[in-house]
């Protein structure tokens, strides 16, 4: 169940601040939400910028390469 020893590992944990793209947009809505005590009708701006950057999010088109640490064990296994 564990990993051998001497074999090539990276924590996937560390690579997960690279690819938030609308987390700013979001975290300005909910700090308007709260500071207007969840009252949406004065956080129409914050809310639509958040719309306008999930909707260009959703054209992309995201192709899914695996684990990272499977494609080292792949190769880690060619070289032998």
């Amino acid at each position: 169940m564990g990993r051998k020893a001497g074999g090539l590992y990276i924590n996937p944990k560390k690579f997960g601040t690279l690819q938030k793209p609308c987390m700013k947009e979001m975290i300005t809505f909910l700090n308007c939400l709260a500071l207007n005590q969840n009252n949406d009708d004065k956080c129409v701006r914050h809310k639509d910028l958040l719309n306008a950057c999930m909707d260009a999010q959703t054209g992309k088109n995201k192709r899914g390469w695996g684990s990272i640490n499977y494609h080292l064990q792949r190769l880690n296994r060619g070289s032998k």
